[in-house]
């Protein structure tokens, strides 16, 4: 039995997302960052957080669909510097911990339906503005490192998903990265900024689609 048979026939869809995001940063180093006293490599460490929003969907044409879905989002991701000074490593973590308003536009091509199924991919783009920036901050506070990070930057987005129909709502698993477009390192002039030329952002995103 087809569920939801008109589905495809009404213009505007709305509902709600709700993801798991992996977060991580893209490290460009500086020409001369073997200089930089006894730091040996930094490494960008991913950690999980969490997507919440809601879907605006806009049915173009039979296969094509044009996507918003602003999000709120946490995320958190850490630059960890090794240095060996006098033939002994010693390892130090910055955190950095984000609260994003996210604002996706896609462009969602899809399959012809098959009984209550379809695959699809996307792309488009996205604008994020980060509500818990410490671009302002003075400086490091005791044993806290404090990476200040701008509090914009512009993804560019890549990803697939299939179309579950139910019998009450559409559900759709989705597979998606975002690659930042912006250096969002902001140079304090300390061991710790200096030696990076830029920092990019990249998010591998689980998402989970409900709509009516």
């Amino acid at each position: 039995m087809e569920n939801l048979p008109k589905f495809d026939s009404r213009r505007i869809h709305f509902g709600f997302t709700l993801a798991v995001n992996y977060t991580d940063f893209v490290i460009r180093f500086a020409d001369d960052f073997k200089n930089f006293d006894s730091l040996r490599i930094i490494e960008s460490e991913k950690q999980p957080g969490f997507n919440l929003g809601i879907i605006t969907d806009l049915h173009l044409h039979p296969n094509l669909n044009l996507r918003f879905l602003p999000s709120l989002v946490i995320a958190s991701r850490n630059l960890e510097y090794s240095f060996a000074p006098k033939d002994s490593m010693v390892k130090k973590t910055a955190k950095t911990e984000s609260t994003f308003l996210l604002f996706p536009l896609n462009l969602k091509y899809r399959s012809a339906r098959v009984n209550n199924f379809a695959a699809y991919i996307l792309g488009g783009g996205s604008y994020s503005y980060d509500l818990s920036s410490q671009k302002d901050v003075q400086g490091s506070t005791g044993s806290d490192i404090i990476i200040k990070l701008a509090r914009d930057d512009i993804y560019y987005e890549v990803g697939v998903g299939f179309d579950f129909f139910l019998q009450y709502f559409k559900f759709s698993p989705e597979l998606k990265f975002s690659f930042g477009t912006k250096n969002i390192l902001i140079n304090d002039n300390t061991i710790f900024t200096n030696p990076i030329q830029q920092l990019n952002s990249k998010v591998f995103l689980i998402s989970f689609h409900f709509e009516g």
